[in-house]
């Protein structure tokens, strides 16, 4: 979510696009397949084997297309992206986190995909990861893996606390708290002061940080307000675990959970894995897997997280053609089952949930919250807005500013993100 550039990324920026096929050096030999680069931002260690050996598997199909795989590490990558494309150095692909596809299309970084061959499954993808790929009308991506948040709860421990469902409101959920403490003498639930983490709440109000239709900021509206109290009233209480705003927060969070030392947290199914190695999921059937809890309206939902895979409009004809074939390849049903069996991440349409990915309680139980996922406005600097508010909530949730002066700061910062809104 970083906007500026520094010196240091922009030196490795044009490095990397150096080796792209929009730079000097494409790697083309007269005669010879095209090579097209392709810069992943997956995990490398997790993820981006699965990836490199199905690059493989599609050469072997398409003796007269090569593929540079790069792998670039997802917090440099926007940036790096951005400068490369501005000097017409990018790849031929970019594994492009939601929330960058309409801010790049919007740059004409970004090629629109609709009638050509890489969408010509369209309807197979899940409607609502569609409309987060476009941009003024047209689409910019093809949806790769996605995700939501989810309260995810150790089994074991509801059953000793007696709880025999998952909470449905975070008003459920603070009871459930209170008695699992009783029981277990385990805290009941560790919440986020991350801005994402934070957006459920909102949520669960009927509210948003902006709202889009009106070209007006509403992160201090009254249903806004309201959801934030809800999320900082669940740092403190019986089973409710203090908040953690160290730099290392997150992976507090993570591994007390993993090791049964927390009853219940928010996250996503890019930790489907990490759960599983750890103490309290060595049985994957103690996962529990529910939608996030409903606000005071009744209404539940989180953010829709997740990657488009998208073609540089810079490449010349050849380029743009082979890559539309492996993106057609990569997105396809067979490549989204490979993945999701190998890396245990969410299929982005329908037919690549077999009977044998569904066997992944980790999956199966994600894909049943996928209902209430939040599509992102369609709004460019969408994703630009929760860093305001990551810097606010922390200190919020620390108790170094109050709710509505750290919401008050968010506000102005927010406007100046996007000048044009009105408070």
């Amino acid at each position: 979510m970083r906007r500026g550039i520094a010196a240091t990324a922009l030196v490795a920026s044009l490095a990397l696009a150096a080796t792209a096929c929009g730079g000097s050096d494409s790697g083309d030999s007269a005669g010879g397949p095209v090579t097209i680069t392709w810069w992943d931002t997956s995990n490398a260690t997790n993820e981006a084997p699965t990836y490199k050996a199905l690059v493989k598997e599609f050469e072997a199909a398409n003796k007269d297309i090569k593929v540079k795989y790069v792998n670039v590490p997802f917090d440099q990558a926007q940036n790096k992206f951005d400068t490369a494309a501005g000097s017409k150095g990018a790849p031929d692909i970019l594994r492009s986190e939601v929330g960058w596809t309409p801010a790049f299309a919007k740059k004409g970084f970004f090629l629109p995909l609709d009638g050509t061959e890489a969408l010509a499954d369209q309807d197979k993808f899940q409607p609502n990861l569609i409309k987060q790929a476009q941009y003024d009308g047209k689409t910019y991506g093809v949806p790769f893996v996605t995700d939501t948040l989810a309260l995810v709860y150790n089994k074991e421990l509801y059953a000793k606390a007696g709880i025999k469902e998952a909470p449905k409101s975070w008003a459920d959920l603070k009871k459930a708290a209170a008695t699992i403490k009783s029981k277990t003498g385990v805290d009941g639930y560790w919440g986020s002061t991350q801005a994402y983490y934070a957006q459920s709440f909102l949520y669960g109000e009927g509210a948003d940080t902006v709202d889009v239709a009106a070209k007006k900021i509403t992160v201090k509206s009254p249903a806004a307000v309201k959801g934030y109290e809800t999320w900082l009233s669940l740092f403190d209480g019986k089973g409710l675990h203090k908040a953690d705003t160290t730099a290392d927060a997150y992976a507090h969070i993570q591994d007390a959970f993993v090791n049964g030392k927390v009853a219940s947290i928010v996250q996503g199914p890019w930790e489907i894995t990490n759960f599983y190695k750890g103490a309290a999921f060595k049985d994957k059937a103690n996962l529990g897997i529910a939608t996030v809890p409903a606000g005071s309206t009744g209404k539940a939902g989180a953010p829709t997280g997740g990657h488009n895979l998208s073609v540089y409009a810079g490449s010349d004809k050849a380029h743009q053609e082979a890559s539309l074939k492996f993106v057609k390849f990569m997105t396809s049903a067979k490549s989204q089952e490979t993945i999701a069996l190998k890396n245990s991440t969410l299929p982005t349409r329908d037919d690549a949930y077999t009977t044998e990915v569904k066997a992944d309680p980790g999956i199966a139980g994600y894909q049943t919250v996928l209902a209430a996922a939040q599509p992102r406005p369609e709004l460019p600097e969408y994703s630009s807005l929760w860093g305001p508010l990551e810097t606010e909530l922390l200190a919020i949730a620390g108790g170094k500013k109050s709710l509505d002066k750290g919401l008050s700061s968010a506000e102005t910062s927010i406007a100046k993100l996007v000048p044009d809104y009105s408070k």
